[in-house]
C-alpha cells in the first residue's frame, strides 16, 4: 500500500501522536518512515524599538534549534527501531513549512503525509495560520491529519 511515509514533526506532545500513527501504519504496511523537521531561519528583520543581535548569536541560536530538530527526529528513528520499522531522519531548513514539507516528500519519493493539526479556528486560525492546512491545500501527495 506505502512504500514511504513522511511524517512531520516539531517534537510537541501533539505530533508526537502523528508520529505513533505513522510508525504503526509503516509497521502495518512495510513500509520506510522519512522523519522531518522543518528548522526556521532566525528573523532578519528589525522592528521599530527590536534589538539586533550579533551574528555569533544568531548563529548560535540557529545550532541550537539544528540540535533539537536533530533530536526529535532521531527520537522518532530510535522509536522506529523498536518496531524495526527503517527510519531516515530528515531536517529542513525553511520559513515556509508547509512547502518545505511537500518538497521534502517528493524529494524522498514519499507517497504518504503524516501530520498533526492544532485545530486552531476563528481569529487564532487567521493569525497564526495552519500549516496543516497548507499541506492539505497544496500537497498533491495523500495526507493524513491527526488532532
Amino acid at each position: 500500500m506505502y512504500k514511504r511515509i513522511l511524517v512531520a514533526t516539531d517534537g510537541s506532545k501533539l505530533s508526537q501522536q502523528a508520529v505513533e500513527h505513522g510508525l504503526n501504519l509503516a509497521d502495518l504496511t512495510g513500509a520506510e518512515v522519512v522523519a522531518l523537521k522543518v528548522i526556521p531561519r532566525y528573523p532578519q528583520t528589525y522592528f521599530e524599538g527590536g534589538m539586533a543581535l550579533a551574528a555569533a548569536e544568531i548563529a548560535r541560536i540557529e545550532k541550537q534549534w539544528h540540535t533539537e530538530a536533530m533530536d526529535a527526529v532521531n527520537a522518532v528513528k530510535s522509536a522506529g527501531q523498536l518496531r524495526e520499522v527503517k527510519v531516515k531522519p530528515v531536517t529542513v531548513k525553511s520559513d515556509l513549512i508547509a512547502e518545505a514539507i511537500i518538497a521534502a516528500a517528493k524529494r524522498n519519493k514519499c507517497d504518504l503525509i503524516v501530520m498533526a493539526s492544532h485545530g486552531r479556528r476563528g481569529i487564532k486560525r487567521l493569525l497564526l495560520g495552519s500549516e496543516t492546512q497548507q499541506v492539505l491545500t497544496h500537497s498533491h501527495i495523500p495526507v493524513l491529519v491527526l488532532r
